[in-house]
């Protein structure tokens, strides 16, 4: 096991600094575990987390009946809407839209551990819209295996967060979506979160995030899932997403 995952993150990290994909069929991941061990050792290899400030995660998955995945984002792919991301080296442009969320108070191990989703919501104190840019590190790009996706952070690229407003509980089943990218029209969604409400990833998102027997502090944001599949967009485009009654957020590519 330690030899593929050595051998994982050599690609990955080679690969984000170099632009050249990898071809994630030469590097079979055994397991969840060893994926998730992949991201912190490029993590560490690149220096991608502050230690001065909170974090920026993304969780979420198909449905509630799944699995859940999480990943820490790299800072500098982490930026305030309205953006600019026509100097990031994307090989693909998804466009996913989605609602971030944010602790509004520290939480341990211990705390974790017992949480279920109405506690899990009494520590969120904003939220805003978010678009996650969907990207890969390797060959296959989405086609890539499961495991060698979650190891390359579920397929991130970048994540453009939008003004914070105060959280409140809302009918999610009536939210609507509404996605614009370059001149393609304006789709609009109602309702389509996979697990019908983002703060259902929450307690699953905060047992991984403390798993090691850390502390996810106050301010730490959790981006929750696409409401919109993946749109496609291409250099160039200007991509905007709106929750009525939440926000918007824009970014160039």
């Amino acid at each position: 096991m330690t030899d593929i995952l050595n051998a994982t993150v050599s690609a990955l990290v080679q690969a984000r600094r170099t632009g050249q994909p990898a071809v994630a069929a030469h590097l079979p991941l055994p397991d969840a575990e060893t994926a998730y061990a992949v991201q912190a050792g490029v993590a560490a290899a690149l220096g991608s987390y502050a230690s001065d400030r909170p974090g920026t995660w993304k969780s979420g998955g198909p449905s509630r009946a799944a699995v859940l995945t999480h990943a820490r984002l790299p800072d500098a792919g982490v930026w305030a809407s309205p953006a600019d991301g026509r100097h990031w080296p994307f090989h693909l442009r998804g466009i996913e839209a989605e609602v971030a969320l944010r602790l509004g108070q520290a939480v341990d191990a211990d705390r974790a551990a017992t949480l279920e989703m109405t506690g899990a919501i009494a520590l969120i104190d904003a939220m805003c819209v978010s678009i996650e840019i969907v990207d890969s590190r390797w060959a296959e790009g989405l086609a890539a295996p499961a495991l060698a996706k979650l190891a390359d952070l579920q397929s991130h690229g970048a994540l453009v967060l939008g003004a914070w407003v105060p959280f409140v509980p809302r009918d999610w089943a009536a939210q609507v979506c509404r996605v614009t990218v370059g001149t393609q029209p304006t789709i609009e969604f109602t309702g389509t979160h996979s697990m019908a409400d983002p703060a259902f990833v929450l307690p699953a998102w905060l047992r991984h995030a403390t798993r090691d027997g850390g502390t996810v502090p106050a301010g730490t944001v959790v981006t929750t899932g696409t409401w919109c599949g993946i749109v496609h967009a291409a250099a160039g485009d200007r991509v905007s997403v709106e929750f009525p009654g939440i926000g918007s957020t824009q970014v160039q590519l």
